[in-house]
């Protein structure tokens, strides 16, 4: 057993915000014991928080990349590993590396390449997300249009295979048979749906053939009008699916992002970076299957103006959560830590800061910039 002992702070716990707190954990790296400790306790051992936070460890669903290497040219066990250390320096505990949307033989070693890393014991890695390639054409973004291809029962047969880690599967649902996505969802893939132009009448039906997630709510899908709900308005109108929303200021606008949650609420609200290889690298600039991506003022974009993915980090989110949506910090932990979580079926292993739960939290200073990650009650950033 090991102890770590944290005063004159914030505690964002289910039982509210503490003080300060010790926590117990166990050898296998759970927390056996979480007691409150008084501003006042003294501790010569103890971390002081100096006025800031101490939150669960932030799971980040959609990581296309980090520390200089994008997961589609890196799509490997040590390129996963580089991803998640990078993001690890930003309270990032837990990750889906992205794939964006790239050929079969490419979907089936990011696959494997996620089983592998999880077997090797890489810290923070619970699985992967497959971001395409059946996305519409018309919501392309910076999707690579000619690997695009439709939702298959070849493809629904891999991405059903038992795997170590979460599944998550984006497509867009108007070019999918429900029948495979009720197939996907029934062995435990994450269906979500993005770059789609799916009315509202089509995505109440993709919910209840199983579709439980919106990818990056609002972009690369049509915008909510009076008479046009489309996906927008269903996510908002249906408590069923769990929506990502990339808070960076620059992919939705502030009064959109607080009007949505305040339209469904933060429950199944989720923060995603929709990182590229810049986060945490020292050059920002990269190329993303034969085009360059140019990275100013934390925007990722084409020389078209078309954006790429972000620059974005947990951390940076959280912050951002706080100051440009007016969120409770506890609320914005939440969404970047019990939401994604229980979409991801992690509930019972991850998400809160809670006994019997994995020893995983960073510690943030006043202004929700990192000084520690900690995976597992070990130090990793």
């Amino acid at each position: 057993m090991t102890i770590h002992r944290f005063t004159g702070g914030h505690v964002v716990t289910p039982d509210g915000v503490w003080r300060g707190v010790a926590i117990t954990v166990a050898e296998n790296g759970r927390i056996a014991v979480l007691a409150p400790l008084d501003s006042a306790d003294t501790d010569d051992g103890a971390i002081d928080l100096a006025g800031g936070w101490l939150m669960p460890g932030f799971i980040d669903s959609q990581v296309n990349g980090g520390g200089g290497v994008l997961f589609n040219d890196e799509t490997s066990v040590d390129g996963i590993a580089a991803i998640a250390r990078a993001h690890a320096a930003f309270g990032t505990t837990a990750l889906m590396p992205t794939l964006i949307s790239d050929h079969p033989d490419r979907i089936a070693l990011a696959l494997e390449a996620s089983d592998a890393a999880i077997a090797a014991g890489v810290p923070g890695v619970v699985g992967v997300h497959i971001e395409g390639p059946f996305l519409s054409p018309a919501r392309k973004g910076i999707h690579d249009e000619s690997r695009f291809r439709l939702l298959d029962a070849e493809m629904v047969a891999l991405l059903s295979r038992p795997h170590r880690g979460a599944v998550m599967v984006t497509i867009a649902p108007e070019l999918a048979d429900p029948a495979d996505i009720a197939a996907l969802a029934a062995a435990g893939v994450r269906v979500s749906a993005g770059h789609t132009e799916l009315s509202y009448d089509g995505a109440i039906a993709a919910f209840d053939a199983g579709l439980t997630g919106v990818t990056h709510l609002f972009n690369a899908m049509p915008p909510m009008l009076q008479r046009v709900p489309g996906l927008v308005g269903a996510a908002l109108d249906d408590p069923r699916p769990w929506c990502g929303l990339i808070v960076d200021g620059v992919h939705v606008a502030p009064a959109v992002l607080r009007v949505a949650i305040r339209a469904r609420g933060a429950e199944r609200m989720m923060l995603v970076t929709d990182a590229m290889s810049s986060v945490g690298a020292v050059e920002k600039d990269f190329t993303l299957q034969g085009r360059r991506i140019r990275v100013a003022n934390g925007i990722a974009a084409y020389e078209d103006g078309t954006l790429a993915g972000s620059d974005l980090d947990m951390a940076g989110a959280v912050a951002n959560a706080v100051r440009l949506l007016g969120l409770p910090p506890a609320t914005a932990a939440h969404m970047a830590a019990a939401s994604p979580a229980a979409f991801l079926g992690l509930s019972a292993e991850r998400g809160r800061l809670a006994p019997g739960l994995r020893a995983d939290w960073v510690a943030l200073d006043a202004e929700f910039k990192p000084r520690g990650t900690w995976i597992g009650g070990e130090r990793v950033a």
